[in-house]
């Protein structure tokens, strides 16, 4: 069946069966997100409806989630900022109120037309229609030591817009015109990965200034009312409890696909159907390949407590087409994939979230890429056990202060983990990694202190430390996932860290100021060192400063590799 029309058949039957309201979703890597997270793990018991480690969430069900905060004593043990956080976030999301009318009104809006609402450049609200319509702007300019280059700079302009049609279908669209020249080493990755971070074709890569379009947007509806929702898109998605994700991180361009997600009783359960984009070697205007991708994700709430997960996941190559057979909603994929006796990338993986005494959450992800038994517990080092971990723990109000909350994370990711036997079926997009940024091969270490001292103000300190094997000459030990792994050089004796050794340590302060309802102004420092063991390479190291101001868009994030 040719890929498009297998999506338009499930996406047409479903919508012939939907007769109930459907949803919008809360924009990623945004302060919502983190609000939902902490506040969840303050009140001491995990959601049985916004299951957090599948990202985008439904905004109608956070909106719930803050309401059931503000009752009782939870709400008053609270500082004054989370009320704050909380009443600020509702008013974003009014049109999720119980009277479909939460919105603060504006005590000035421009011209009695524009900001009526605090947080809405357009908003329109009748029985059978809503759209809220929000500009989006963003300038920043970037002081990096030692480097000639000149100026350096981010800039995005465009609108975004969502809403519902007859309480049966609900939208959403953005698209921004962006111009950045980066720091060095960002400039490094454009370079060997033929991509800029997060977006997919753009202009520029000899002249180091980067000129991309990056556009999202999707249509959702509810199939059974308060269970299974389906949102056909173009997006990202997220699965985890992370800074990053061993399973699916945001970090890639987007890509198209089918959402169908399902929460009975404790359970929620999410099918993901994708369309790719492989390894390629330009940046031409013209049509790339295709490869596809099937994931599913079983989630439960076994405790008030514990969560527990369930991950897999097939990347296969079909000419012009979607194998029909991975279609199916159903878990367990590898049988399939055996059955057509096809050489596709399929994983499986493992992941849990703790809550502990009000305070504390403990999360963490194991994927397995390839496994034989005798081999994983042989201890002989074989090339093929294939392998990522994480683990972390995250602790708000810590040491008893409001509003002072930390995160840790360490995730450990084995050789040749995520590559193929060819260039294509590896777990990529558009020569971005669908995981990790760094790819594989490394051990790492990020820590996060966040601090919210004032209503409007947002500070944020980072660490990021790692160990990684790189490859010398021709040889393959296995930190980049875009070769194949038959390039390997050794079939056993294969350590954690393959190859030469390199270390990195990154480190990074932000302010955020909210001047008014999402625009924030903000500054911050960043210094990375890059060595390399025995002097194999010249060391790196970079200082850079900046400052600038965004509107209704997430920071732009350098601070990643």
């Amino acid at each position: 069946m040719h890929k498009k029309a297998a999506f338009l058949v499930i996406l047409l039957s479903a919508l012939a069966a939907s007769v109930f309201a459907q949803t919008t979703y809360l924009p990623l890597n945004t302060e919502d997100n983190y609000l939902l997270d902490r506040l969840e793990t303050r009140s001491g018991r995990l959601s049985d409806s916004l299951f957090l480690n599948m990202k985008p969430v439904m905004r109608n069900r956070a909106v719930d989630f803050l309401e059931t905060q503000k009752e009782g004593a939870r709400y008053s043990g609270l500082s004054h900022i989370d009320r704050y956080d909380i009443a600020r976030m509702i008013s974003e999301n009014g049109e999720w109120t119980a009277n479909e009318d939460g919105a603060v009104e504006s005590k000035h809006p421009w011209v009695h037309t524009f900001y009526q609402k605090q947080f809405d450049f357009i908003h329109v609200h009748t029985n059978n229609f809503f759209l809220v319509v929000n500009p989006i702007i963003s300038g920043e300019l970037y002081s990096e030591s030692n480097n000639k280059a000149g100026s350096l700079y981010w800039t995005a302009r465009g609108a975004e817009l969502r809403g519902w049609i007859s309480k049966r279908i609900g939208f959403y669209t953005s698209v921004t015109d962006n111009q950045e020249k980066e720091v060095s080493f960002v400039d490094t990755f454009n370079r060997n990965h033929i991509a800029v971070p997060g977006a997919d074709y753009y202009l520029g890569r000899e002249s180091g200034k980067y000129d991309y379009l990056q556009a999202s947007g999707y249509v959702d509806f509810s199939v059974i009312k308060d269970h299974m929702n389906v949102d056909f898109g173009y997006g990202k998605n997220f699965i985890g409890n992370g800074l990053t994700s061993m399973f699916l991180s945001d970090f890639s361009a987007a890509y198209p696909y089918l959402k169908i997600t399902t929460r009975i009783w404790k359970i929620n359960y999410q099918n993901l159907f994708m369309e790719l984009t492989p390894t390629h070697g330009n940046t031409l205007d013209e049509l790339q390949p295709h490869k596809y991708a099937t994931m599913h994700h079983l989630s439960m709430n076994v405790t008030k407590w514990w969560n527990i997960g369930l991950f897999e996941s097939i990347i296969f190559d079909r000419t012009n087409s979607y194998e029909i057979r991975y279609l199916n909603p159903i878990i367990f994929l590898g049988s399939m994939e055996q059955s057509l006796g096809s050489p596709d990338k399929k994983h499986l993986g493992f992941d849990t979230k703790i809550i502990l005494l009000r305070h504390v959450q403990l999360y963490g992800q194991f994927l397995l890429d390839e496994f034989k038994a005798s081999q994983f517990f042989g201890h002989n080092g074989w090339w093929g056990n294939k392998w990522a971990l994480q683990m972390g723990a995250k602790y708000f109000d810590a040491f008893g202060i409001k509003n002072f909350d930390l995160q840790g994370e360490l995730n450990i990711v084995r050789p040749y983990t995520y590559t193929h036997s060819d260039t294509i079926a590896n777990y990529t997009n558009y020569n971005q990694p669908l995981a990790n940024p760094l790819g594989a091969d490394f051990i790492q270490f990020i820590g996060v202190a966040k601090y919210q001292p004032a209503k409007r103000l947002y500070l944020t300190a980072k660490l990021m430390y790692y160990i990684q094997g790189v490859d010398t000459g021709a040889s393959d030990y296995g930190s980049n996932i875009f070769q194949s792994y038959n390039n390997r050089p050794q079939e056993y004796g294969v350590t954690l860290i393959n190859g030469v050794k390199t270390n990195c340590i990154l480190l990074n302060f932000n302010a955020a100021y909210e001047l008014r309802p999402n625009l924030f102004l903000e500054l911050g420092a960043t210094n990375r060192s890059y060595t390399y063991q025995n002097g194999f390479q010249p060391n790196y190291t970079s200082t850079y400063f900046y400052g600038g101001f965004r509107l209704n868009i997430a920071k732009r994030d350098w601070e990643f590799y």
